[in-house]
């Protein structure tokens, strides 16, 4: 198996769900208790929201970078965000590191284009539904269009919903219900799917809830890591 260094931490509740479910996929393909090789590397989050609040993306990437230089100095043979909005400074933190980073957005990608989709939904923090780097990858590299919440109040919402709630582990009804109409507007817009583009949301909503097919990033890119380690 080849070793995978996970940069977790934001936040640490998905973080578990990504070492969970790379584990637990790892046992299912041997039929045992196998575990896989996993190197992970805990960022502090309130130092990262401290730096997005002040627009400080080059301290974030300077931050990820350090923890990718050591990840890769501990035996790592590819890296993983676990999360999305990170993925914003990919190309500077990609650039830093000789082994290399799996892209969310590659693991969405695949699992959007299996079910011919053209365009698909998307919500998360603020950062990754208003700035495109998400979105770009799709449409550039799959031809996937992408739409976001339209209402600034909305994306406003979202982000404090994220921060302030599901990064605490605080997953409440009126929030969920808040989000899942947030998600069916996105529907009556012309989203055929719906990309939880912020790995706290698979944590609050199931499948069974929604009124469209749901690609649960979390999972997708824990998968993807795992196909790695398998490869």
């Amino acid at each position: 198996m080849r070793t995978i260094g996970l940069i977790g931490g934001t936040s640490w509740h998905s973080t578990i769900e990504y070492y969970r479910g790379i584990n637990q996929a790892i046992n299912d393909h041997f039929g045992n208790n196998t575990n896989p090789p996993l190197i992970l590397h805990s960022l502090d989050q309130r130092e990262i929201h401290r730096l997005q609040a002040a627009d400080r993306w080059d301290a974030i990437a300077g931050l990820l970078a350090n923890a990718a230089a050591k990840l890769e100095a501990s035996g790592a043979e590819a890296l993983v965000f676990c999360a999305n909005t990170p993925h914003k400074v990919y190309p500077e933190v990609a650039s830093s590191v000789r082994i290399p980073i799996l892209h969310i957005a590659d693991a969405v990608g695949s699992a959007v284009r299996r079910l011919n989709l053209s365009e698909v939904g998307l919500i998360g923090t603020r950062y990754t539904m208003e700035d495109g780097f998400i979105q770009r990858w799709l449409l550039e590299r799959y031809g996937i269009s992408v739409i976001t919440p339209s209402s600034d109040e909305a994306r406003d919402r979202l982000q404090r919903i994220i921060q302030l709630e599901l990064a605490l582990g605080d997953f409440g009804q009126d929030t969920k219900r808040y989000v899942i109409e947030q998600i069916s507007i996105l529907r009556t817009r012309g989203a055929q799917g719906i990309v939880l583009g912020c790995t706290e949301f698979p944590l609050l909503l199931a499948q069974h809830e929604l009124d469209l097919p749901s690609f649960d990033t979390l999972q997708l890119h824990a998968r993807m890591a795992v196909d790695f380690i398998l490869s």
